[in-house]
């Protein structure tokens, strides 16, 4: 049965682990990156639907400081893959009035993978709609020492003192600065662990696990998660 969501609250900002392509695939006798491929046009519907149901920042981890070290066929494959759908990224976002940013250490890629990435942040900052954060070369604890390296510069050259770091000092450095922390976090395939996803960030994010593989994932396991996210209680430690 369709799940309602009119009457529910939104999450500003929904945060996914996008896991299952290789077990999807295996599942149907296809080479891991069929998975994969599969995976991306699901994010690009997802991006479609998160927009209209009017969720305003979608962020999903696509590779991993972790993930390089899978073989090289499969890495290379993922870039090849990456390549293809930055373009067609850029026509969604034009399409749905998405402003694309991407968080992670981008100059380990390619020349012409960081020129994309450039070019598709240029092209949509000044969209109005969805916020579509993708996570690559991404890592929570990697995001968290770069942050302190920027942090301990800065003190050298005077720029801020001890007195002066608090929470949202130290937020202000990493790659999420400007922002808000998920509301929920979405992780598909039945893992229950948050593979180095976004540690700062997911301090009081209401976490949803679902079986469903990434590929199968759609509007109404979308709506499955809004839905559980509105049976809890956020209390942010305090007590109502």
């Amino acid at each position: 049965m369709e799940i309602n969501i009119d009457n529910m609250v939104i999450p500003d900002h929904i945060a996914i682990i996008l896991d299952g392509n290789g077990r999807w695939a295996k599942k149907r006798g296809l080479p891991r990156s069929m998975g994969h491929k599969e995976g991306c046009v699901v994010v690009e519907r997802t991006v479609e639907d998160a927009a209209r149901i009017g969720i305003k920042y979608l962020t999903v981890y696509g590779f991993s400081t972790e993930n390089w070290k899978r073989s090289g066929d499969e890495v290379g494959a993922l870039m090849q893959l990456f390549r293809y759908y930055m373009v067609r990224l850029l026509k969604v976002a034009r399409a749905n009035n998405v402003r694309v940013r991407m968080i992670g250490e981008r100059s380990r890629f390619d020349q012409d993978i960081i020129d994309g990435i450039n070019r598709l942040e240029r092209e949509t900052e000044n969209n109005t709609g969805l916020t579509f954060v993708i996570a690559v070369n991404y890592g929570g604890r990697d995001e968290i020492v770069r942050a302190a390296r920027k942090i301990m510069k800065d003190a050298a050259d005077g720029k801020i003192t001890p007195d002066q770091m608090d929470e949202a000092a130290f937020s202000s450095y990493l790659d999420t600065a400007e922002i808000p922390d998920p509301d929920l976090l979405i992780r598909t395939s039945g893992e229950l662990r948050l593979s180095n996803y976004l540690l700062w960030q997911l301090a009081y994010t209401e976490l949803y696990v679902t079986d469903c593989y990434w590929p199968d994932f759609n509007k109404e396991e979308l709506k499955k998660a809004i839905a559980a996210y509105n049976s809890r209680d956020r209390r942010f430690g305090g007590v109502k």
